[in-house]
């Protein structure tokens, strides 16, 4: 109704329809077209010669025919009405004034609770460009018209500099101290956008009112008690899992292999947890894991026990050895796990211990006294009762020696974060598989999936059901079962549900046309798949661009925009990228984050030189550039630049300090008083704040 209302001529047939002497008609249900272009009337002149009666002449000059096409009769013939119907054309452009524009405005009716996330603006570009719910923070209007969206991240890109008396000579001279360091204009609890007006903006960022009606306060992914902040790019480029209606509020659903999945069997000393990665999940380290200098001095805890293996590579099978076909590699496996009972203040001790082999029969099931008084048996979650431990005279230290005998160099050890199990019982192995480090939660570490869940999910079973409390042995059998799915399923099974979909990949694969810019083929919607552009410093093959059509590597700023320029228009005569250009353009400027000292030094793409430039000529730059790329864009585009987080200098110098300690302070037989590092709630407090502050970005969104 829209477009007939904008053009009512199209959407009237002739007065009068007439068919030439030599064809036929045939009458066909209505198509909805408005187009349709037919020849002027003539009343062919043997029907008029042949008319005796009134009643023939009006028969034989109107459409309606008096017989059925089964009823033989020389005067009528079948045509077929679309053979003489002229090539589609394409459907105009709407002018910017015209009420069928496509538009992003702020919706003044909203309620908004908090600042709109970085996930917000990924699921506007999919609810525009393929499916979703409509947000409820902005209105969009006559989305089948949005032809393209450009979205480019500028990381060190603040609200503060959007001030009218910025200082940009002084402004990088404030102190990094959250409370102190003056960069989020208003009050954490205004979460509305903020009016973007020419004369209250510095003259080097006049253009972003032109461009632009608000500067959106933008929320990145995080959690504050961790002091973790996720990826503002993988969370902009990763879409959630589609989950098929029908699982939608029906609580956990079993897993399903993705389309096209395709099993690998693989071995499971490919699942071993690497030393590297055993403190940053809470484990202590055994001896085989610290360099071979430091082992010569080395002590266990008071208490602690370590298992007989010299070196890392002692469990390591000859393949000559190895049965062909064996996911367990000529490796003993043996899934491990305890219940603990509280004996103090957030203190709890072991009170009894299973191990389970291969083939799941119980090699051990123990229950054990604790040398210290229990206070609470927990045992909604223990299974464990005062009865149960009467009589029970054994005591860690016999089951340390019990395991010692047990577990040797081949030995794998499975179990559900194995780390509170091993602290329980005071020992450390260096061949471990964890299942909450196998499946991943899906907001990342430090969450982790619980085994019920797990096991709900991928083994379609229930544990831990009732008030009796957990079950060791049949928490040690789930995580069995678990490891050897995966080892059946490959490496990525369990990990694409954490993962989502990448971006560019859900475009092509569910990117939808409307009949605005698909014709009357794709009236409600229809999947195309949408073309799309990755243009960013580096190569972009090596990280998520790699799904998208048409990777662009860049090494400056300008060279960004050339790229971007490239995306949207094409190549000339169509060399690589059509003409034209593509549907979605993701881009990255990275010269102000150089400059602002946001570069993560980790990556393998050094940060450029600008020593040379002052903060005021890198924005004016910026905005130049940012300019350049609106000038561009042809009508109905949606246009989205936004920060991707606040300055994360603070929590990630914060970040390694406490990698730090947690690395010395796990060393077996460190000394508190020794450590290099000190980490204590004061610290804590701080990476808290610098978090926060990390995680408020800045965004806007607009249409050209």
């Amino acid at each position: 109704m829209e477009d007939i209302a904008a053009h009512p001529e199209e959407g009237l047939l002739p007065d009068t329809l007439d068919i030439p002497v030599d064809a036929t008609l045939q009458i066909n249900d209505p198509i909805p077209t408005f187009d349709l272009e037919v020849p002027p009337p003539q009343i062919p002149a043997e029907l008029t010669e042949d008319a005796s009666t009134d009643t023939a002449t009006s028969e034989a000059s109107s459409l309606k025919r008096s017989k059925p096409h089964d009823e033989a009769e020389e005067a009528w013939q079948v045509v077929d009405r679309r053979s003489s119907k002229k090539a589609r054309k394409e459907k105009k452009i709407p002018t910017p004034k015209s009420t069928n524009y496509p538009s992003i405005t702020f919706n003044y009716n909203a309620k908004l609770q908090s600042k709109i996330a970085l996930d917000s603006l990924r699921n506007l570009i999919l609810y525009i460009f393929a499916e979703g719910t409509a947000p409820q923070w902005v209105s969009i209007s006559q989305r089948p018209q949005f032809r393209k969206i450009v979205a480019i991240m500028v990381p060190g890109l603040e609200e503060a500099m959007f001030k009218q008396d910025v200082d940009f000579a002084t402004y990088n001279d404030q102190p990094l101290d959250g409370q102190q360091r003056p960069r989020v204009l208003t009050s954490p609890d205004d979460y509305y956008p903020r009016l973007l007006k020419k004369d209250e903006l510095p003259d080097i960022l006049k253009d972003f009112a032109d461009m632009f009606p608000h500067l959106w306060p933008v929320k990145t992914p995080g959690n504050e008690k961790y002091g973790t902040i996720r990826s503002p790019l993988g969370t902009m480029l990763t879409a959630p899992t589609d989950k098929p209606k029908e699982e939608k509020g029906r609580g956990i659903q079993p897993a399903k292999e993705p389309k096209g999945w395709k099993d690998e069997r693989t071995r499971i000393t490919e699942f071993l947890t690497m030393p590297e990665d055993f403190q940053g999940n809470g484990y202590v380290l055994h001896p085989a894991c610290i360099p071979a200098e430091l082992r010569k001095s080395y002590q266990d805890s008071e208490g602690w026990v370590h298992t007989n293996v010299l070196n890392f590579s002692d469990g390591d099978v000859p393949e000559e050895e190895i049965q062909q076909g064996s996911i367990t590699a000529g490796r003993e496996i043996l899934a491990l796990d305890c219940e603990m009972c509280m004996t103090g203040p957030d203190e709890f001790s072991l009170t009894r211990v299973s191990l389970v082999n291969w083939d799941g029969t119980v090699v051990l099931d123990k229950l054990v006294k604790p040398q210290k008084p229990i206070i609470d048996y927990v045992t909604r979650f223990s299974g464990i009762t005062g009865p149960m431990l009467s009589h029970v005279t054994t005591t860690l230290q016999d089951i340390q020696a019990k395991l010692l005998e047990i577990l040797h160099p081949r030995t794998i050890l499975v179990g559900h974060s194995l780390d509170s199990d091993l602290k329980a019982l005071q020992l450390t192995h260096p061949f471990i598989i964890d299942t909450a480090i196998l499946f991943p939660h899906n907001r990342g570490p430090p969450l982790k999936n619980s085994l019920k869940f797990l096991t709900q999910r991928f083994l379609k079973r229930e544990i831990q059901k009732g008030v009796a409390g957990h079950d060791s042995i049949e928490d040690a059998k789930a995580c069995l079962d678990l490891v050897k799915q995966k080892c059946e399923k490959g490496k990525s099974w369990g990990n694409h549900e954490s993962q989502g979909e990448n971006l560019f990949r859900r475009l092509t694969r569910a990117g939808k046309a409307y009949r605005a810019n698909g014709g009357v083929e794709a009236k409600g919607g229809v999947n195309v798949g949408k073309t799309s552009a990755m243009v960013d410093w580096g190569d972009p093959m090596k990280g998520a661009g790699a799904a998208s059509t048409f990777p662009i590597g860049c090494k400056s700023d300008e060279e960004v925009t050339e790229g971007i320029l490239r995306a949207v228009r094409g190549d000339p005569v169509a060399e690589e990228i059509p003409f034209g250009g593509v549907d979605f353009v993701f881009a990255r400027f990275r010269e102000l984050e150089a400059f602002q000292g946001w570069w993560n030094r980790n990556s393998d793409l050094m940060p450029p030189d600008l020593s040379d430039l002052s903060l005021e000529t890198c924005v004016q730059n910026l905005t130049q550039r940012i300019k350049r790329v609106y000038d561009s864009l042809p009508p109905c585009t949606g246009f989205i630049v936004f920060s991707g987080s606040g300055d994360p200098r603070d929590m990630a110098r914060l970040q390694a300090m406490q990698a730090q300690f947690k690395k010395e302070y796990n060393m077996p037989g460190s000394n508190w008083d020794e450590l290099s590092v000190k980490w204590t709630d004061r610290e804590n407090q701080a990476l808290k704040k610098a978090v926060s502050v990390a995680r408020n970005g800045i965004g806007f969104i607009g249409v050209k």
